[in-house]
C-alpha cells in the first residue's frame, strides 16, 4: 500500500543534551537525598539509629536476592562503608525500574509467543545420539529456556560487516511482507541511509517495517526526532526504555539486541549495529572489527520471536496478533531427519533476558569452556566477568585445552578497557593467552571450540551483557559456519599482540590495583 507524505521528514542529530539532561538529574536527586540524610542525622540521634537499621537491613536484602554474589558485593560494601552515601546511591542507581507489572507483562508475553514455537524434539534425539557432550547446551536452551534447536536451516558467517551490508540491502528489497529492525545503535547517516531507501520503497509496496531501536544506546546519532521521521517513511517505530529526567532513570537495563527478520525467511544477528563505524565508513577507533550471521530457514523463527516480544512488550496498550507471523514457516518433522548430520548441522537462536532467573549467556559461554577438549578460542570488546566464568576458563586452562581471549588494543572506553586489563593476571597465572587486536577496536561477540561447536551474537564478555541487557545469540554445532569462525581467528592472531607475558607475575602493588578496580567492576 503506497502513502502520501505531506511533509518533508525532518533531520535528527543526536540526543545528548537529552542524556545530560535525564544524568544531570539522577545526579540532583541523589546529592538532595544525600544532603537530607546527612542534616537529619546530624540533628537527630533516631535518624542515626534509623538509619543504621535500614543500612542493615539494606544489606540483608541484597544479600538474599537471586544475583551473582560479585553483583552483590559492591553494595554491601558501600553501604557498610558509608550508608549515608550507599543506600541513596542504591535507591538511585541500584534499584531496576521493572515493576511488578512490567515484569508480569513481560513474562507473559515471553510465554506466549515461546509456544509459537516448534519442540523439534527429533533434533535434540538426533544431536544426543551424534554427541551428547554438545547436545547438554542444546537441551539446556530448549528446556529451561525455551528455545528450540533446528536443522534444515543455512547459515552464513560474516567476519567483514561491509559484505554483511551489501547483502543485508540486497535481501531488503526482496521482501514481500514484513521486515522487522531490533538494534541497540541506529546512526542516521550513511549505512542506515542505504537501509532506509530499500525499506521506504518495500513500505510504498506494502510491506510493513517495524524499527526497534535502544535510546541510550543510539543516544550519540539520533533524537526524539527519528520516530517522527520514520513514521512519515511509512515505518512502525519504538524505542525501548525511554529514558524521563525525574520520573524514571532506570538505565541499567538496555535492548542490546542487533536482529534484522525479513519476511520470517531470512534473519541477521552479530555485533553490527546499524552505524557508520561498524561497517567502517568511519573510524573513531581505528579499524573496526566486527561479525555476524545470515541465518535462512525455520530458525528465522526463534529471531521473529524475539522481535516480537520485544515490541509487545513495550506498549502493552498494542498488542500484536503474533500467530499469522509463523503460519508460512514449515515445521521440523522426523521424516526429513537424514542418518548423519546434514551440512547445515544444528543451531539455536537464543535470547537472554535479565528479567528471568536464567543468565543464558553466562551459561552457554560456561558449558562452551566445560566441552572443549583441545582449544577454546574467545573475542569480546569487554572482559569484565563473575567468578564463575573466570573459574571455568581457568578449568579449561588446568586441562590443557588452549584457551585464548581477543580483546581491543584501542579501547572505545579508556575506564572500561582498564578494568578489562585487571582481569588479564588471573587469566594468564592458568596458562590462557590474551591477545590484543591492534589495528583497532574488535567488536565481535563470539568463540568456537575443538572446530565443533561455536556461539555468535551480541554477547559480550561482561557484567552488564550478561546480567543486566537484553541479548540475543546463536548456538552452532557442525554447520560450515563454525569453520568459518575457526578461519577468521586463525586469520585474527597475526593482528594481534600476544601480551600474555605482560601480565605474567605482576608486582604487589598492580595486583592490589586490579583487586579494586574488579571489586567495583560490576557497577560499570
Amino acid at each position: 500500500m503506497s502513502r502520501t507524505h505531506k511533509r518533508r521528514p525532518k533531520t535528527t542529530g543526536n540526543n545528548i543534551v537529552h542524556l545530560a539532561l535525564v544524568a544531570f538529574s539522577m545526579l540532583s536527586q541523589y546529592v538532595w537525598i544525600v544532603l537530607l540524610g546527612l542534616s537529619l542525622a546530624g540533628k537527630y540521634v533516631w535518624i542515626q539509629a534509623a538509619g543504621a537499621l535500614l543500612s542493615l537491613i539494606m544489606v540483608l536484602a541484597i544479600y538474599n536476592k537471586r544475583k551473582n554474589a560479585a553483583i552483590k558485593m559492591p553494595w554491601i560494601i558501600v553501604i557498610l562503608a558509608a550508608p549515608y552515601l550507599g543506600i541513596p546511591l542504591y535507591l538511585v542507581f541500584g534499584l531496576s525500574g521493572w515493576t511488578t507489572k512490567l515484569r508480569k507483562q513481560y513474562a507473559r508475553i515471553d510465554k506466549e509467543v515461546k509456544a509459537l514455537l516448534p519442540e523439534n524434539i527429533p533434533t535434540l534425539d538426533h544431536l544426543q545420539a551424534v554427541d551428547p557432550a554438545a547436545a547438554g547446551t542444546f537441551h539446556y536452551l530448549q528446556s529451561h529456556c525455551g528455545f528450540p534447536s533446528y536443522e534444515n536451516s543455512n547459515v552464513h558467517y560474516y567476519s567483514n560487516p561491509c559484505d554483511t551490508l551489501e547483502d543485508m540491502l540486497t535481501d531488503l528489497a526482496k521482501a514481500e511482507k514484513y521486515i522487522f529492525l531490533e538494534y541497540f545503535a541506529i546512526e542516521d547517516r550513511t549505512a542506515f541511509g542505504r537501509i532506509k531507501d530499500v525499506l521506504q520503497e518495500r513500505a510504498a509496496n506494502g510491506v510493513l517495517v517495524r524499527i526497534f531501536y535502544d535510546e541510550v544506546g543510539s543516544v550519540s546519532f539520533i533524537n526524539k526526532g527519528f520516530i517522527e521521521e520514520m513514521e512519515l517513511l511509512g515505518f512502525e517505530c519504538r524505542v525501548f526504555n525511554p529514558t524521563v529526567p525525574m520520573l524514571k532513570v532506570f538505565l541499567n537495563n538496555r535492548d542490546h539486541r542487533k536482529i534484522m527478520v525479513i519476511d520470517g525467511k531470512i534473519a541477521y544477528t552479530g555485533g553490527f549495529n546499524l552505524a557508520d563505524e561498524y561497517f567502517n565508513i568511519t573510524h573513531p577507533y581505528g579499524h573496526w572489527k566486527d561479525s555476524g550471521l545470515r541465518i535462512e530457514g525455520d530458525a528465522v523463527q526463534t529471531f521473529t520471536a524475539l522481535c516480537l516480544e520485544m515490541w509487545n512488550a513495550s506498549e502493552a496498550s498494542d498488542l500484536t496478533d503474533m500467530k499469522p507471523y509463523f503460519q508460512s514457516v514449515p515445521k521440523i518433522t522426523r521424516s526429513i531427519l537424514s542418518d548423519a548430520l546434514p551440512a547445515t548441522g544444528v543451531l539455536c537462536p537464543y535470547g537472554d533476558s535479565p528479567l528471568d532467573e536464567e543468565n543464558t549467556g553466562e551459561i552457554v559461554y560456561m558449558n562452551l569452556l566445560n566441552y572443549a577438549k583441545k582449544y577454546a578460542w574467545f573475542s569480546t570488546p569487554y572482559l569484565i566477568i563473575t567468578d564463575e566464568l573466570l573459574n571455568s576458563f581457568v578449568l579449561a586452562a588446568k586441562r590443557g585445552v588452549d584457551v585464548r581471549i581477543i580483546t581491543p588494543r584501542i579501547p572505545d572506553k579508556k575506564l572500561i578497557f582498564g578494568v578489562t586489563r585487571s582481569y588479564y593476571g588471573p587469566l594468564v597465572s592458568a596458562g590462557i593467552h590474551i591477545y590484543e587486536y591492534v589495528p583497532g577496536f574488535i567488536h565481535a561477540k563470539q568463540c568456537v571450540v575443538d572446530d565443533t561447536i561455536a556461539a555468535c551474537g551480541t554477547i559480550n564478555l561482561d557484567y552488564r551483557s550478561l546480567y543486566h541487557h537484553f541479548e540475543d545469540g546463536v548456538l552452532l554445532y557442525g554447520n560450515d559456519a563454525v569453520r568459518d569462525i575457526r578461519e577468521d581467528f586463525s586469520n585474527l592472531f597475526p593482528l594481534c599482540e600476544d601480551v600474555t607475558e605482560e601480565y605474567t607475575g605482576k608486582g604487589a602493588a598492580m595486583r592490589l590495583g586490579q583487586s579494586v578496580l574488579r571489586i567495583f567492576a560490576p557497577l560499570l
